[in-house]
């Protein structure tokens, strides 16, 4: 009988490779596209997660994520208001389950706007640098696009130079007002090339989080047992 853990890691093993996180965008070898980072987007299921990563920011992270220095309510408040109906939240997680990085597609409520979106993202302080926060950009750049948007905007504290270096680097027309700046990129319209894309990346994150799930499932588990042959070896040597 085929051990269930045994194929679990095996299947890890095939993956891992699609999967595998780059730990520093400097290792990277000249002249190769940057690996595979996958990025799920987030429904209902997932509040829990998404109130935890963002009351694990930092202060100053907070502060550069929201505009000011968020408390653990208003952060609440934040997740607990998440429209996914409307809305788009696309999220990177590691292999254990932790929601490093995640990013917020607003969509306009104004009839007179229907076409614009506004982008917000947050990244632990242990997962920087890594270039989390491009890549959830691009992703969501996709979808907008795929949504029929064709004007993102990016409010963002004229300190954050992280989030408007990223909006620069598309292409985007910032504009700064002392302490606040907005970023206004034109999106093209979509094509074949971006439905297909975001189908096929959409896939593999539901893949890629499907056996994060059954790794943390079985060492979770693995555990367990672990525990209870401690617990049985020492009540057999105890005195009687």
């Amino acid at each position: 009988m085929v051990n269930p853990g045994t194929f679990i890691k095996a299947s890890i093993d095939a993956g891992k490779e699609l999967f595998r996180q780059p730990t520093s965008v400097g290792e990277r070898a000249p002249g190769k596209p940057p690996l595979m980072v996958p990025i799920r987007s987030l429904g209902p299921s997932h509040r829990e997660r998404i109130e935890k990563h963002l009351i694990a920011l930092d202060p100053q992270d907070r502060y550069l994520r929201f505009g000011y220095s968020a408390s653990d309510e208003q952060i609440a408040r934040y997740a607990a208001s998440l429209n996914f109906d409307r809305d788009e939240i696309f999220g990177i997680y590691n292999r254990k389950l932790e929601l490093i990085a995640m990013a917020h597609l607003a969509l306009s409520i104004d009839p007179q706007l229907a076409s614009c979106a506004e982008f917000g993202v947050s990244v632990l302080s242990h997962a920087r640098g890594r270039g989390y926060g491009a890549r959830l950009f691009d992703r969501a750049v996709m979808h907008a696009r795929n949504e029929g948007v064709t004007m993102m905007f990016i409010h963002a504290l004229s300190e954050n130079t992280a989030m408007l270096n990223i909006a620069r680097k598309a292409g985007a027309v910032i504009e700064r007002d002392g302490s606040e700046s907005e970023a206004y990129l034109k999106l093209p319209p979509a094509d074949l090339d971006s439905r297909m894309t975001e189908m096929v990346e959409e896939q593999i994150a539901q893949t890629d989080y499907r056996l994060k799930v059954q790794a943390k499932q079985f060492w979770d588990l693995l555990a367990i047992v672990q525990e209870v042959r401690r617990g049985v070896q020492e009540s057999r040597h105890r005195p009687s």
